[in-house]
């Protein structure tokens, strides 16, 4: 009796150090990503590990869908993190078989412990067909909080009011979070146009091409495959 107490004792306490060190991004903020309906929910970083919460609606007939072994965090810097586990998805080429349209599969993936003062990741699929991709991944939870509220503000149909926030957002964001610009730049771009600010849309389309911020070329290829181009 005397030991179950003591392994108790020490899995709480365990439990509490773990809990102390910990931080969640609860829906973080992503620049870009490969399918319109995988969504990251959370992302709980620790000491021990990180672990991505994810899910996909089915939107096809006889929809199907699976996680290659070979999924990594990429680092700013550009180094790679791979996944050390996951549950709830199968590993390709096994898949999860959708039984109707609609339906929603939950999923983790489990990564070793993040690098510290990590502010932004990319999380990619290694794969040869259908990878999945998220790019500018927020963990920022401060500047999370600051593009939600700007993004509410075009959300209830308040552009200009939209478009003041992201430009203050992105004047005051320093480099440790340039990953995230790239999305800060995409709404200010589109938002200018939705205004009919075409000077400003120019401006920022050219602060876009010229700023060198992470992955920027393909948040031009996203802006010219809607037909914005400057």
């Amino acid at each position: 009796m005397k030991m179950k107490i003591t392994i108790s004792a020490l899995f709480f306490f365990m439990t509490c150090i773990e809990n102390i060190n910990s931080q969640t991004c609860n829906h973080p903020n992503i620049g870009l990503k490969s399918h319109e309906t995988l969504e990251i929910s959370k992302v709980e970083i620790t000491e021990q590990r990180t672990v991505i919460s994810l899910s996909i609606e089915n939107r096809r007939t006889e929809g199907y869908f699976c996680a290659d072994k070979n999924v990594f965090i990429i680092y700013p810097d550009g180094t790679r993190s791979k996944l050390t586990s996951s549950k709830g998805i199968p590993v390709c080429p096994e898949t999860y078989k959708f039984k109707t349209i609609g339906e929603k599969l939950n999923f983790e993936l489990t990564f070793p412990p993040l690098k510290k003062d990590t502010q932004w990741i990319d999380l990619i699929e290694d794969c040869t067909e259908n990878c999945f991709s998220f790019y500018g991944v927020c963990l920022n939870n401060d500047l999370n909080k600051k593009i939600d509220d700007a993004s509410v503000l075009a959300e209830n149909e308040e552009p200009a009011k939209a478009l003041m926030s992201f430009i203050k957002i992105a004047n005051a964001i320093d480099s440790k979070n340039s990953g995230i610009k790239g999305m800060l730049y995409i709404n200010i771009i589109k938002l200018s146009k939705e205004t009919a600010n075409i000077p400003k849309a120019t401006e920022w389309y050219s602060k876009l091409k010229l700023s060198g911020v992470p992955r920027y070329e393909l948040y031009i290829k996203h802006l010219n495959s809607q037909g914005i181009i400057y």
